[in-house]
C-alpha cells in the first residue's frame, strides 16, 4: 500500500512512522504542504492519503475535496486534533472516506488507513454516535454552536473587534474572549482568522 501522509507536525509524522513501522507492505510518503500534497498525489497515485485539517498553506477540508474531484477514486482520511462531530460531519460531506481524531486511540489512525484501503468507511463508534445526536438535533453541521456563537461568529466575520462585539450585545470583553477560545476549539482553529475561515468554509455565517 503507497500511504501519502500529509500533516505538518514532525511529532505527528514520527507518530505515523511507528503505527507502520512493522508494515512491510506500506510504504509511506511524508508532505507537509498542500502544494506539496498535490505533487505527491500526481507522481504516486497513493492508496489511502492521510491528511491534516489544518496546513500551513489551505485546508485539509479543501484539498480533501479537491482531491475526490479531480480523482474520484481517492480514497481519504481526514486527521485533525478536534473531535467535534460537526467537523467529522464535514470531511465526510468533503467526501472523506474516515475522519479520525488525533485526541483518540493512537492506533485508531492505522485501524482507519487499513479499512479505507479495504475500500471500507470508517469513523470511531464514539464519534458515529455523537454524529448521530448532532443530525438528530438539528440538519448541518451547525447544531453545535449557541445562538451567541453563531451572532459573534457573524459580527468577527463582518470585522467587527471583539470590544466592539462586546459593546453591541452588552456583554463584558472577557465573556467574547471566552466565547471566541471556545469557537476557536470547536473549529479546530489555531488562530481568529483561521477560525473565520473555517466557519466560512463550513457555511456556518
Amino acid at each position: 500500500m503507497k500511504l501519502l501522509v500529509v500533516e505538518d507536525h514532525p511529532i505527528v509524522i514520527s507518530g505515523c512512522r511507528a503505527l507502520f513501522s512493522d508494515d512491510d507492505d506500506v510504504t509511506m510518503i511524508e508532505v507537509r504542504t498542500a502544494s506539496a500534497a498535490r505533487d505527491a498525489m500526481r507522481e504516486h497515485t497513493p492508496d489511502v492519503t492521510v491528511v491534516d485539517i489544518n496546513l500551513p498553506d489551505g485546508s485539509g477540508l479543501e484539498l480533501t475535496r479537491e482531491f475526490v474531484n479531480q480523482y474520484p477514486e481517492a480514497r481519504i482520511v481526514v486527521f485533525s486534533m478536534s473531535d467535534t462531530p460537526m467537523i467529522a460531519v464535514q470531511a465526510i460531506e468533503c467526501g472523506a472516506k474516515s475522519y479520525v481524531s488525533k485526541n483518540g486511540n493512537p492506533f485508531d489512525l492505522r485501524d482507519a488507513v487499513f479499512a479505507v484501503d479495504r475500500g471500507e468507511p470508517w469513523i470511531s463508534d464514539d464519534l458515529i454516535q455523537e454524529i448521530a445526536l448532532l443530525r438528530a438535533k438539528a440538519p448541518g453541521t451547525s447544531a453545535l454552536l449557541s445562538d451567541r456563537e453563531h451572532l459573534v461568529l457573524r459580527m468577527l466575520t463582518r470585522g467587527r473587534s471583539m470590544a466592539e462585539i462586546a459593546n453591541e450585545i452588552s456583554v463584558s470583553y472577557k465573556t467574547i474572549a471566552s466565547d471566541c477560545a471556545t469557537l476557536r476549539t470547536k473549529l479546530n482553529a489555531r488562530t481568529s482568522s483561521e477560525m473565520i475561515r473555517i466557519a466560512v468554509e463550513l457555511k456556518l455565517v
